[in-house]
Parts: structure tokens; C-alpha cells; sequence
């Protein structure tokens, strides 16, 4: 009820554009990716572009990212991988976008969810700490596709697309790490955290 439409805050236009964006968003904040992102599509707005780039070339827009280097060399060969072997279209399936340099299980995930519509979890760090810490998933689940499993099993299917941003935003905005804001919270009454620690927190 609080956040019906919940949406990324990672900004951009294009399937390619939130491809290159949650590549870079890897261990690095959203708010930092987008303000490197929109030198970086103005120079290469599309995978041809991006493909016949030298490293040279891409380095300066993403040198203040965290791991540059690797940034740069998946990037390239991530566009390149998307002109030679899919037309230069990101694709749908989860199991092809695994096959582009720098895109992991996590990235595969929010692309297909975000601009598919599919539904499957992306579980990044915000994601694994705070369903864990509320209790949508077992505390016993020790690694993100433990977690994933977990969240799957009890999310309703047509909400699953929508759950990773919940459980994101809520993480970065509500349950922080260091400090949740349980007075703030919509869902303390129903909180394994809260349970236990309500009455410091609240």
C-alpha cells in the first residue's frame, strides 16, 4: 500500500542503458552510477558504439565507479558479446543475459524483472539483509540464492517483479544496517527484528 509501483532508481531509457547501469551499480550506489551515466550514453548511446570502443575511451566516464578497471573490460565485451550473438538486443531469458561479460545471476535477474517483467528476484546485499532480518526468509539461508529460493517459495508470482525493489528501498531508506528506523516502519508488527529488539527501536 505504501509503495504500489515501486520502480529502480537507477536512470535510464533503453533495456542497453540499464544494462550498462546495473553493471555498474555492482558494489557501487545507485546515486553515484547515475551521475557518471549520462556522459557515458551520450558518447555511446548503443551497443554498436559501445562495442568498437577502446578501453582509453571508456575508462575516463566510469573512473569514479568502483572496480573501473573491470567496469571498463565488461562493458566492451558485454557490447560486443550483444551485436555479434544477439543483434544488438538485450535479451529476455535470464540464461543468455548470464552469458554477457560482467552479468551475473543478480544482473540477470533485475534486467528481466525490470524491463521483462518476469518474475524473478534479484537478490543484492540490501535484498539478503533485510528479508532475512524481518523474516521473510530463514535466517539459516546463508547465501543470496538460498535467499532467492526462500523468497520465491512464499511471494505470490505477480508480486515477485515488485519485491526486490520493495525489499530494496525499504533496506536503503527504513532498515538500514547499522540503525532501522523500527518508528518508521509500516511492517514492525510483523518483524522478526522487531520482535525481538522492538523495544530499543521504537
Amino acid at each position: 500500500r505504501h509503495l504500489p509501483e515501486p520502480e529502480t532508481e537507477l536512470e535510464y531509457h533503453d533495456p542497453f542503458q540499464l544494462l550498462v547501469s546495473v553493471i555498474l551499480s555492482a558494489q557501487c550506489t545507485d546515486k553515484r552510477v547515475n551521475l557518471v551515466t549520462p556522459a557515458l550514453f551520450n558518447k555511446f548511446p548503443e551497443p554498436r558504439r559501445l562495442a568498437v570502443a577502446s578501453f582509453e575511451e571508456v575508462f575516463p566516464f566510469i573512473k569514479s565507479v568502483s572496480y573501473p578497471n573491470n567496469k571498463t573490460r565488461h562493458l566492451i565485451a558485454m557490447a560486443q558479446m550483444l551485436v555479434e550473438k544477439f543483434n544488438s538486443r538485450v535479451p529476455s531469458s535470464t540464461e543468455d543475459l548470464q552469458k554477457l561479460p560482467g552479468v551475473g545471476r543478480k544482473t540477470a535477474h533485475v534486467i528481466a524483472s525490470v524491463i521483462y517483467n518476469k518474475p524473478v528476484l534479484a537478490v543484492d546485499t540490501h535484498v539478503f539483509r533485510v528479508s532475512r532480518r524481518i523474516g521473510l526468509a530463514s535466517e539459516k539461508s546463508r547465501t543470496p540464492l538460498a535467499v532467492e529460493r526462500d523468497l520465491v517459495k512464499y511471494i505470490p508470482r505477480e508480486m515477485i517483479h515488485n519485491a526486490h525493489h520493495w525489499l530494496i528501498l525499504h533496506g536503503r531508506y527504513v532498515c538500514t544496517a547499522r540503525k532501522p528506523d523500527c518508528k518508521a516502519c509500516g511492517i514492525r508488527k510483523i518483524c522478526r527484528f522487531y520482535k525481538i529488539n522492538g523495544a530499543g527501536n521504537s
